[in-house]
């Protein structure tokens, strides 16, 4: 009896393999930059652990299952095949295995899983909560507005508990589907642009009620603290100071273009990670903008993949916001892979589920 693989199952398996070599070799190679937060949450030398917030829950789930005491190699042995399954679990695209731009990012994309997301990371947890999303989607164990009701739940739940970004995550998605909803011109570019209004109303918001702007309170702050340091070469440093309003309103754009379309980027183009990165993102952008578009044209058929982009989008948003340097930004968008994953090749997907 013969046992047939076939070609995009076996370019998955080839991908697996060669990034699960790079991610065990990774901690051999890496500058040390790379471990500063693998470093906290394995020796937790400030006693952070706990039960609230990103570090101290990550802390203490290496802690219980163990791995804190492996080597960052072994772990890597461990966490990249849980991740390389959770995708092959969403699915494997049919013509995964033709040189396509979109299949070269995600090609590139297991490359970056291997190297950011295969030591103690937080962005670990956040791959494996976030695919949770994901299936429900594709499962539709129940109906669709349940589903809906669920998923923004649960970004809600894990803000609360892990990462606070993510409570306002559902209120850009919601603002954003509701513009979509509105018979406009070019209703992809207004529904983009009103997610970054909401955002900074919120901000500004914040900033009347709390007396700092979320930028200027997360990113600017950091980022002022380690202007001079040597690893901090793709800092996201506001033109303008951000302490007023108006200056809020310029930082938080500002932050959004450098994240998302970040051709200032390529003024470091001696150093080959960062143009990658760069090109990388601008094609991810572009690629996911047009789909974008074809589930807002229709909604009622692409109901599930337009929320899926809509929750990518208010990311990305977000990440204008609170990403301190370009490093962050990508490997945060790995922490919410499977649902980058799910939005390229829902078509796909949608094929195998019918």
């Amino acid at each position: 009896m013969s046992f047939i693989i076939k070609k995009n199952t076996a370019t998955f398996l080839l991908l697996f393999g060669l990034n699960l070599g790079l991610a065990f070799a990774a901690s051999f190679f890496l500058p040390p930059k790379f471990f500063y937060d693998a470093a906290i949450i394995a020796y937790d030398k400030g006693n952070e652990i706990g039960y609230f917030g990103s570090y101290p829950l990550t802390i203490l789930f290496y802690k219980i299952t163990g791995l804190r005491y492996l080597p960052f190699a072994v772990i890597a042995l461990i966490q990249f095949p849980i991740l390389m399954l959770i995708l092959y679990k969403i699915g494997i695209p049919s013509t995964f295995e033709k040189i396509t731009i979109k299949n070269v990012l995600v090609y590139f994309s297991f490359s970056i899983i291997a190297i950011f997301i295969s030591m103690p990371s937080k962005e670990f947890l956040t791959f494996l909560y976030l695919s949770t999303i994901v299936f429900l989607f594709q499962k539709k164990i129940f109906n669709f507005k349940t589903n809906l009701l669920i998923a923004l739940l649960l970004f809600v739940f894990f803000g609360a508990v892990y990462r606070p970004y993510f409570v306002l995550l559902p209120i850009v998605a919601m603002s954003m589907y509701w513009i979509s909803c509105i018979k406009i011109q070019n209703r992809t570019f207004a529904t983009l642009c009103y997610g970054i209004g909401v955002m900074i109303l919120l901000s500004l918001s914040y900033g009347v009620i709390q007396g700092k702007f979320l930028s200027e309170q997360t990113r600017e702050f950091l980022n002022l603290a380690r202007l001079n340091s040597p690893d901090a070469n793709s800092i996201i440093l506001s033109p303008v100071k951000t302490d007023t309003w108006y200056g809020e309103i310029i930082g938080i754009l500002y932050g959004f273009f450098t994240v998302n379309l970040p051709l200032n980027g390529l003024k470091h183009f001696l150093k080959p990670q960062i143009v990658l990165f760069v090109i990388w993102q601008l094609f991810l952008f572009y690629i996911l903008l047009v789909r974008l578009a074809r589930c807002i044209k229709d909604k009622k058929e692409y109901v599930y993949e337009l929320w899926m982009l809509l929750f990518v989008f208010s990311f990305f948003i977000l990440q204008g916001v609170f990403e301190p340097d370009l490093g962050s930004a990508i490997r945060h968008k790995m922490g919410i892979f499977p649902l980058i994953y799910y939005a390229l090749y829902y078509d796909h997907f949608r094929k195998e589920f019918q």
